[in-house]
């Protein structure tokens, strides 16, 4: 393996202080013009490329900006993601992507990693095991700027990129009842993910709104696995007074629910509805498609860099976060269709 050409050596070869090769480099006034030139091609003929890192880290200027997710492989967050990389881009950053597998020690570990000086912020979606963000709370007093979006904490004062959950998860409910729904379950997520709590509060307000007395046990907490919805659906559906419709956290879980109702003989939508979120291509190719609240995932990913980027450029202000709150579409397929 070649060496790469450090001042050292160029010092060395010259027989001057790497001060003064440094000095040179960095066309400083106070070196005579001899002696810079002599670096300066020295500097070409052994092809010397400067530490770009090291010399960031010294302004404290990385251009680099962090992203901790969930999962890269939910549709949700790569294409998030996607839009995130565009703008850090387009803006002059570049990106360290980290994923936390939904496990809160790796995403203590992301953090220290990323926050060890390479990174000038982090934007990051929780993991559904962060209960605890003591880890957050110190970043922040750090100084390092930070921005959620998706799955945030009402416990950290931060900037974050979100969607209306509560309005969108109501408006959803309102459609399953006016296709002709009596007795809605909803398939959330865990328990202390915002996302899915926020969704169930929209949820209970569409029932209540329409005179529908809560029912608890029609809200089933799943984990972000399909196997795990297709049981959950199972046992939804050995009750007496089963449902015939399902609001479901996400597409994901949905496809779950499907093979479930599939398995057990019950028609879709004849004999239950479905609605779900996230609007991942997959709901148009199934059978039957899938109805889905649909999100401004290049949105999210374009203010959540934004969002950041004010923070980096406004460093040692007083500045208060920010909050954006998007709107979402129900888009209706044959999940939910009124056949009537």
């Amino acid at each position: 393996m070649r060496h790469q050409v450090t001042i050292k050596d160029i010092a060395k070869r010259l027989n001057i202080s790497v001060a003064t090769v440094s000095r040179a480099l960095r066309d400083l006034p106070d070196i005579h013009p001899d002696t810079k030139k002599m670096v300066v091609d020295l500097a070409e003929e052994l092809d010397y490329q400067p530490n770009v890192i090291a010399t960031s880290l010294v302004k404290s200027k990385t251009k680099t900006l962090g992203v901790i997710v969930p999962d890269l492989g939910y549709y949700f967050f790569s294409t998030i993601l996607k839009s995130i990389e565009e703008a850090a881009i387009a803006a002059g950053y570049s990106l360290l992507i980290t994923q936390t597998q939904e496990s809160y020690e790796r995403e203590l570990i992301n953090i220290q990693n990323l926050s060890r000086g390479q990174v000038e912020g982090i934007i990051i979606s929780l993991s559904r095991e962060t209960v605890n963000l003591d880890h957050l709370t110190r970043l922040q007093r750090r100084g390092i700027p930070l921005v959620f979006f998706d799955r945030d904490s009402d416990e950290i004062h931060a900037s974050k990129v979100m969607v209306d959950n509560e309005q969108s998860a109501y408006e959803a409910v309102k459609h399953l009842l006016n296709t002709g729904c009596k007795r809605i379950a909803f398939l959330a997520g865990p328990t202390n993910v915002s996302v899915s709590n926020q969704r169930i509060s929209g949820y209970l307000r569409a029932l209540a709104e329409s005179g529908i007395k809560e029912d608890l046990n029609l809200i089933i907490h799943s984990d972000y696995v399909q196997d795990s919805a297709t049981l959950c659906t199972q046992e939804l559906m050995r009750a007496k007074n089963r449902p015939d419709g399902i609001l479901v956290v996400s597409d994901r879980l949905a496809l779950g629910v499907l093979v479930a109702l599939r398995g057990l003989n019950i028609s879709v939508p004849d004999e239950v509805k479905i609605v779900s979120f996230n609007n991942e291509p997959i709901c148009s190719i199934v059978s039957p498609s899938i109805s889905s609240v649909s999100q401004p995932l290049e949105e999210i990913g374009r203010l959540s860099v934004e969002l950041l980027l004010d923070q980096i450029n406004h460093k040692g202000e007083d500045l208060k976060p920010r909050v954006e709150v998007l709107k979402t579409q129900l888009i209706v397929r044959e999940s939910s269709s009124n056949k009537n």
